[in-house]
């Protein structure tokens, strides 16, 4: 059975850190006094009540998490979380409807991006720098956020970690992985700063320079403005929003072993990075080219226009520079692709991961080679490392469920009367965590709005499910996990 004392003690914490979160909104609410002041002091207050009631009700929990409890509180947390985030939204009343701010609030923390919102600068400013937030704790995870503020859980939460992290291999810094996840997160928030700084250095007012750098570095894309970072037309803004995209694309753990160890040689000898780059500097090049023969764009525009989408797809980021909508089609094909491939494991981005594709190209490679030598036995190997067996199973596996879901929900997507491109790139859009879809109805700029009631809620289900690896959501609703023994 479930351990559930010891779960209402792990949820009870995230709900104090919640509150403590809102309380940051608050402040900044206070010091613009605008009209979300109210609507955030109850939001404060609701989500610490809870906190305190679950606290209460897990007062004598022995600590112990099962990997059953492990998964378990994983997907109850960011479904929890998602529900006391959607209080400012909805207690203000600049939302109401409670798809709509579920949607908003699962958007944010799941770092996806997507909007209802036609037009975000009503917003006032606290409830601005709460999308923001969402997408900054939700970057790197909001229960391994837990782990590094909270290591009392001992040895469970090695396995909440495991049921959150993303990619196929999980790897530590440190034996203790409180440690681990406190050096991941400084590099996160020495990012974070720098990302702030530049933007502040090429013209951004401090409010806009903190809510883009947050979800920049978090790879979200919520924006302050309508028009996302086009707003400041701006070239090093654009820039500097492609470099700190790129950036969080690659693992945490990589650009912590080259920077604060000093081995800078392992960004290039990891080929999960190596095939990173080849497919941001190729697909550029590609669109750069499209851009300038049919849509006659100069050569510096073009280059920037085309790196920028890029990364801001395959990073999973949303934000934009240009409409992608009035590109050449075939260029939609080459972003699309970007959806689903995603960013490095280990990183705040999402998509099936670059280290999926690199194992999946070397099994190819192998199946190749085992039909002209059918007796051969042919290891797996990724930066030197054999991978087992079970990992090359778990891998089809992943991509096999990946793809029936993509057909299943765009099937559902298109019975709604959306169109083909756009159901296709909603689906990839909220299960990959990208944000912007491609098409004439909806299109990269435009919101979600529009989209029926049950769509929403699917496509909110599909970005937990995204964000959390797919199967450490979907074991809970399979039989096996609910029996005793």
């Amino acid at each position: 059975m479930l351990n559930y004392k010891t779960i209402y003690k792990v949820l009870g914490a995230l709900l104090y850190i919640e509150a403590s979160l809102m309380g940051w909104c608050l402040i900044m609410a206070i010091g613009y006094k605008e009209d979300d002041m109210p609507s955030l002091l109850v939001s404060v207050v609701v989500t610490l009540f809870f906190g305190f009631v679950l606290r209460w009700m897990g007062r004598k929990a022995d600590n112990r998490l099962s990997r059953r409890d492990s998964y378990f509180v994983v997907t109850l947390s960011w479904t929890l979380f998602s529900l006391f985030g959607t209080l400012p939204f909805l207690l203000s009343g600049y939302i109401t409807s409670f798809t709509d701010a579920y949607f908003e609030t699962m958007s944010g923390f799941t770092t996806t991006g997507a909007t209802i919102l036609k037009d975000v600068e009503l917003l006032p400013h606290g409830l601005l720098f709460w999308r923001s937030l969402t997408q900054w704790i939700g970057g790197l995870g909001i229960v391994f956020f837990t782990i590094a503020l909270l290591p009392s859980m001992g040895n469970g939460s090695v396995k909440v970690f495991a049921a959150e992290a993303t990619g196929p291999f999980r790897s530590k810094l440190h034996p203790r992985l409180s440690t681990s996840a406190k050096w991941i997160w400084t590099v996160y928030l020495v990012l974070t700063l720098a990302c702030m700084g530049c933007y502040m250095l090429f013209g951004m007012d401090w409010f806009d320079a903190i809510n883009f750098s947050m979800t920049s570095t978090a790879t979200g894309g919520f924006g302050t403005y309508n028009d996302s970072i086009a707003h400041f037309h701006s070239a090093p803004i654009e820039y500097t929003s492609t470099l700190f995209c790129f950036l969080s694309g690659v693992s945490f753990t990589l650009l912590y072993t080259c920077v604060a160890r000093l081995r800078l040689r392992a960004l290039f000898k990891s080929s999960e990075f190596k095939f990173y780059f080849l497919v941001v500097a190729g697909f550029t090049a590609f669109i750069m080219a499209e851009l300038i023969i049919r849509n006659h764009y100069a050569l510096e525009r073009a280059f920037r226009c085309a790196i920028f989408q890029v990364v801001s797809f395959i990073t999973t980021t949303g934000l934009f520079n240009d409409d992608a909508a009035k590109w050449p089609h075939v260029t939609w094909v080459i972003l699309a692709t970007c959806m689903f491939i995603g960013g490095c494991s280990g990183s705040t981005g999402g998509g099936f991961k670059c280290i999926r594709l690199v194992m999946i190209l070397k099994v190819i490679r192998n199946e190749f080679r085992q039909i002209l030598h059918p007796n051969a036995v042919l290891p797996l190997k990724v930066d030197g490392h054999d991978v087992p067996y079970q990992n090359r199973v778990t891998l089809l596996a992943f991509l096999a469920t990946y793809l029936a879901i993509c057909l299943v929900a765009s099937f559902i997507v298109i019975s709604a009367g959306v169109d083909n491109t756009n159901a296709i790139t909603i689906i990839l859009s909220s299960i990959g965590n990208v944000g912007p879809t491609l098409g004439i109805e909806i299109g990269p700029t435009m919101d979600w709005g529009m989209l029926p009631a049950y769509v929403k809620w699917m496509s909110a289900f599909l970005m937990l499910v995204g964000r959390l690896e797919i199967f450490s959501v979907l074991v809970i609703f399979t039989p096996t996990f609910w029996r005793e023994n």
